[in-house]
């Protein structure tokens, strides 16, 4: 289990209609293949302190972003394989590391501070767990993913995430993958991630169905969903009187 894994890559999003979907796919599906999870189901354990310091950081930010999550493909067990990944975004430019462990292993270690091994990453994680100080689940963002890669360009990887959802409690990844929808139901967010150029048959299949690349995360967008739901104005009726409340 002491396996680890470092990325820098570039990461592009792009908001695509089921339409645009069918269309763009018909153009490149010849040069894809599964990877290696294929089709499933991504839940992703956001950590960030009781002031949702991180997300705030990220979302005011212009250059520089980071996040701490905690990663499984479908529901855990506390058996199953997990990553513990830190994630930084630095002028368009995504670096992550990520560390493999049992999920039992990974909560002792959020929740108890016991490693489950030693090496670099940890050690990188524990450096940003005593920074942020507090550090408990937040948010718990679950989408179904197509993950493809192309063989003549291994290092481009894209992935295709619908019913994009999230939720605030029951925040463990073995309690299952409900949650509140944060698109509408015929929207899938496309993320090509690669270590160099977007090869010419992607640059231009993407040109001929006019889509543009845009601004979107899962942990921010559930953050701010959440915000808007708890500051709607709520009526109360006492003794014939109305009273708004702001929250």
């Amino acid at each position: 289990m002491d396996t680890t894994f470092i990325f820098k890559r570039i990461e592009k999003k792009y908001l695509l209609s089921e339409a645009q979907f069918q269309a763009l796919f018909r153009r490149i599906r010849f040069h894809l293949r599964p990877d290696e999870f294929g089709r499933s189901t991504v839940m992703s354990l956001y950590l960030d302190t009781p002031d949702h310091r991180i997300i705030r950081n990220s979302i005011e930010a212009v250059n520089y972003k980071e996040k701490l999550r905690l990663r499984s493909y479908g529901t855990a067990k506390a058996d199953s394989s997990v990553f513990l990944e830190l994630k930084k975004k630095n002028n368009g430019v995504v670096y992550k590391r990520r560390a493999s462990m049992t999920l039992a292993e990974a909560e002792r270690y959020l929740e108890q501070g016991i490693r489950p091994f030693e090496s670099q990453i940890i050690h990188e994680l524990d450096w940003a767990m005593s920074f942020y100080g507090s550090l408990r689940p937040a948010m718990l963002i679950a989408c179904e993913r197509e993950a493809w890669f192309d063989e003549e360009h291994p290092d481009l990887r894209l992935t295709f995430d619908r019913n994009i959802r999230y939720r605030e409690s029951e925040l463990r990844l073995s309690a299952g993958t409900e949650g509140i929808a944060l698109l509408p139901e015929d929207t899938v967010l496309l993320e090509i991630k690669t270590a160099g150029g977007m090869p010419l048959w992607l640059a231009h299949a993407l040109d001929a169905e006019g889509i543009l690349p845009g601004s979107f995360s899962k942990y921010g967008a559930g953050y701010l969903h959440s915000l808007e739901r708890t500051r709607r104005i709520i009526t109360l009726s006492k003794g014939g009187n109305q009273y708004v409340v702001n929250f």
